[in-house]
């Protein structure tokens, strides 16, 4: 493919580590673990967090200051445990021919592999990760589900934060200079925001807009619909919970397929595995419980403008309630207060269904 018909994402992907932006301690991180690979007891490492933090590009990146090839495989393409054995366990065997230090063997979006059909698939996996020859990467958007358990005991845990606006922003920029745009600063802020720190969303909407034209302006974004991107409840929680740039958490509830009051239910239950410290807690209970103050002024005068404060609330206001980022790793649970709430809509519409009828 020439060059100039490249996707941006994959023309302008990082080439050594440090331009892999806000992410210094986990590029650092993942270094360290594929340099001193032979001391290592565990030989894989899983590079967890939201969609477009850096978590792929920075392992190319890492091969490639490092002299390393990479081999890479997406999980969801190899599931079951015959596919995983040919194709991920094969490169964990075969020794590189053309690059003297070997190769990273890079799994890339683990949570891929569930469901009936990829049975085995994960213990598979597993097993190989313990003999593996080559230091072995694997991405994961969130890897605490249960059905990952062994993949976790076998592997470093390493944490991508969610880029910031900052550094969203400036990852456009160096995009836009680097291909020559002429852009209005307002306009390339307001797609950085839209991003919601997903980087690659970014660009690929950069790239979109400026598609046929030299110039972005304002009045372009508005060409753009809300993007049609599902994110599951779990990946909104660690936006809300592992930030505290408000902007970004701003937009975590915006793409999940639950209603504001299950986020209200998701972050209530979820709060105190998170925020250790007393001070942190209150604060966040009091954005949450304003949060509810507003769902009942809906309820009571139908003013649906308060969506917005409910939003605000739930997300950047928790967000803020903590003085710094708790670096421990959590499992986000769901309430049973869900379960109840999901029973009670069921009885109701059974009954408008047989009301109906009479």
């Amino acid at each position: 493919m020439a060059e100039k018909e490249k996707p941006w994402v994959a023309k302008h992907s990082p080439k050594k580590l440090k331009d892999v932006q806000g992410q210094d301690k986990a590029v650092a991180l993942l270094k360290e673990f594929v340099v001193g690979f032979k001391k290592k007891k565990k030989k894989a490492v899983i590079l967890h967090g939201p969609p477009g933090s850096g978590k792929t590009c920075a392992a190319h990146a890492l091969g490639k200051e490092c002299g390393y090839e990479v081999i890479e495989v997406n999980a969801s393409d190899s599931r079951n445990a015959d596919q995983i054995s040919s194709v991920i366990g094969e490169a964990s065997r075969q020794m590189s021919l053309f690059f003297p230090k070997g190769k990273i063997i890079l799994v890339d979006e683990i949570d891929g592999v569930s469901g009936q059909q990829d049975r085995g698939g994960v213990p598979e996996l597993a097993k190989i990760m313990e003999e593996t020859k080559f230091p072995m990467v694997l991405t994961a958007n969130d890897p605490f589900d249960k059905k990952f358990t062994s993949l976790r005991k076998n592997a470093e845990m390493i944490e991508f934060e969610i880029p910031s606006f900052t550094d969203v922003f400036a990852i456009l920029k160096r995009v836009a200079d680097a291909e020559g745009l002429d852009y209005d600063e307002d306009a390339l802020k307001m797609l950085a925001r839209r991003a919601g720190g997903d980087v690659r969303a970014g660009i690929n909407d950069l790239q979109m807009l400026i598609s046929g034209q030299k110039k972005l302006k304002r009045e372009d974004l508005d060409s753009l619909d809300d993007r049609e991107r599902t994110e599951e409840i779990t990946t909104a929680l660690t936006k809300v919970f592992k930030t505290t740039d408000p902007i970004i958490a701003k937009a975590s509830f915006q793409s999940v397929e639950e209603d504001l009051k299950e986020c209200a239910l998701w972050v209530d239950h979820n709060l105190p595995k998170e925020y250790e410290k007393p001070a942190d807690l209150a604060r966040a209970y009091d954005y949450v419980s304003k949060a509810d103050i507003m769902n009942r002024r809906i309820m009571r005068w139908q003013h649906w403008r308060f969506l917005a404060y409910v939003n605000d609330y739930l997300s950047a206001g928790v967000a803020v309630s903590k003085d710094e980022k708790y670096k421990k790793m959590v499992e986000y649970e769901r309430t049973q207060r869900l379960l109840t709430i999901w029973m009670a809509n069921r009885k109701y519409q059974k009954r408008l269904a047989i009301a109906e009828k009479i």
